[in-house]
Order: C-alpha cells, then structure tokens, then sequence
C-alpha cells in the first residue's frame, strides 16, 4: 500500500509539473531548467530530470558523507516518464490562450506539485534527489523546508537563466509560494496515509 501511495504521489507531482509548463507563465526554476536544457540542448523534459537525477544524487551523498541513494534513480526515472506522458497528453487539452486562464492553469499546477510531493515524501521510499537535496539542507541548516527549498529554488533559478528556461511571474510565485504549499500538505497527508496504512494492516485479509 505504502508503495501505491509513492507512485500515485509522483503522478500527480508530474500532473502538476505539466500544467505550469502548459501555462506558460513560468515553470518552477527546476522545471524551466529541464525545458531550457530540453528546448536548447535537446531530448525531452523527462530525459533531463533522470540525467539532473544523477548529478544530484552524487552532490547528495558528498553532503551526507554516505553511499549515493540509487533508489533516488528509480524515483527520477518513474518522474521522468510521468512528465513527458502529462505533456503528451495535456499538449492539445491544455494550452489556456487568455491571462486568467493561464493563471487558473499554474495555479492547479502549483497546488497540485504541492499535494503530489507531500504525498511521496511521506511515504519515505527514495525521495526525488532534488527533495532528498531539500531534506539534507533543512538538516544541516536546522530550518525549516520552506527556508531550504527557497534556497535550492535560487541556484536553479539562476542556471535555468542561463539555459534560457521559461522564467515568468509563475517562476517567481514558485519561489515564494512553494515551500508554503509543501509546509501546508505535510502534515495534511502525513495523517491521511497514516490513516490509511494502519487500518489497512489491522484489517483482515
């Protein structure tokens, strides 16, 4: 059931993904990295989040002084897939014309990013190496994951820039507004699927 939990998490995570880049209004700065590298170097979106995966699981185990996560890879690719099979999909169902729709589209995304990385994380299999990167930050600066994810926000704002991602109003609510969503879905998910994994081990088979 826990396993079921983590990829429903990621799904929607990537749900959530696809509709700010179907947005158009800016991308988180870690997404609008992964189109600028996608759209200026080439391969798809997902591609570039398994080959990220890689560097940041080393950066990840340099930090923690530990062997690198490899289950973090598994994570990446399922997320990978799930971002080119959203973008597939909503490529002609989503594409919003006017303002208000384009906003009304980011701000399902962003909603909807927050509740899908809530959900996985809670579940506490191989997280995703930039949330893993997130947690190892919040640790070794004892603070909160809104303050470590801002940060992590600012150094891929700052490459996205340069690979010319889609950087936009979107971008800069990110920043503000992501780490609170995520501080909001936490403990909103961590009691629901705690919840649902103790009934499910005390009822009979």
């Amino acid at each position: 059931m826990k396993y079921a939990f983590y990829v429903v998490g990621i799904l929607i995570l990537t749900l959530g993904i696809s509709f700010t880049i179907q947005s158009d209004l800016g991308t988180s700065p870690f997404d609008a990295l992964l189109v600028g590298l996608s759209k200026n170097v080439g391969l798809t979106v997902g591609s570039w989040e398994i080959i990220l995966a890689f560097i940041l699981i080393g950066c990840n185990a340099l930090l923690k002084r530990q062997r690198p996560e490899v289950l973090g890879l598994v994570t990446a690719f399922i997320t990978g897939i799930g971002i080119d099979m959203w973008l597939f999909l909503l490529n002609n169902l989503v594409s919003p014309e006017l303002w208000f729709g384009k906003m009304v589209c980011f701000g399902i995304g962003l909603v909807v990013i927050g509740l899908g990385t809530a959900t996985y994380l809670h579940t506490n299999f191989a997280p995703i190496p930039v949330d893993r990167l997130t947690l190892i930050i919040q640790e070794l600066t004892r603070t909160n994951i809104f303050f470590s994810r801002t940060l992590i926000y600012l150094v891929f704002l700052i490459l996205a820039l340069i690979f010319k991602g889609p950087i936009g109003i979107g971008t800069l609510l990110t920043v503000c507004l992501g780490g609170i969503i995520l501080n909001y879905f936490m403990p909103v998910t961590g009691k629901v699927i705690d919840h649902v994994l103790t009934h499910s081990n005390t009822s009979p088979h």
